[in-house]
């Protein structure tokens, strides 16, 4: 029997770090040119260093991947362990106090992840090393796949959510950004109109 969904699951994962990379460039944009507060430039930085481990994390799973796909059971262990490395570094960024539940999703999303990595790679390198003499016990297998796709679920889910929870306060940093200037601009306007009031009154 062929684990073939694992291609499914590699190629998903990247998609949701797409979606992550996408996210950080919104930051970077929009902060860039709007005059950032220092708020905005720390969660920006923060955006920044995922950007950049989710990069690594896409080149991980994409290596994962190819072991998969040659039955290399070596190379998926040891591309596992650079995609479960690459978590650890998104766990390590800091991130600034807007962005700690933005952070706390992505943590729970990768905890996740690697349970799954963690639990795929045990269950193909069990069925690799069956012999005749030691048969892989097939009885359990049905059961253990349905639990390793649970948590690759769930965290693809939770890295979404983290993923859309961070452009939703970045859209709000906008909005906020664009009623204070709006304020700004009647602020002076009045002040213009009283300057004006009172020239014409002398």
């Amino acid at each position: 029997m062929a684990f073939s969904n694992s291609k499914t699951i590699a190629k998903a994962i990247a998609v949701c770090v797409a979606a992550a990379l996408g996210t950080a460039a919104l930051f970077g944009c929009s902060a860039a040119g709007s005059g950032a507060s220092q708020q905005q430039n720390g969660n920006r930085q923060y955006m920044s260093q995922v950007n950049q481990v989710m990069d690594d994390l896409e080149i991980a799973l994409a290596n994962f991947n190819d072991a998969v796909s040659r039955d290399d059971v070596v190379g998926m262990q040891t591309q596992s362990n650079n995609a479960l490395s690459t978590l650890d570094d998104l766990a390590g960024i800091e991130a600034p106090e807007d962005l700690a539940d933005v952070k706390n999703g992505y943590e729970q999303g990768s905890d996740l992840l690697r349970t799954a990595l963690n639990d795929y790679v045990a269950l193909y390198t069990e069925i690799a090393s069956a012999t005749d003499g030691q048969p892989f016990d097939w009885s359990g297998y049905d059961a253990r796949l349905a639990e390793i796709q649970k948590n690759y679920d769930e965290g693809i889910a939770k890295l979404k959510e983290a993923d859309e929870l961070a452009a939703s306060k970045e859209g709000g940093s906008e909005a906020q950004n664009a009623s204070g200037q709006q304020a700004d601009g009647a602020d002076d306007q009045s002040a213009s109109d009283g300057q004006s009031t009172e020239a014409d009154a002398k």
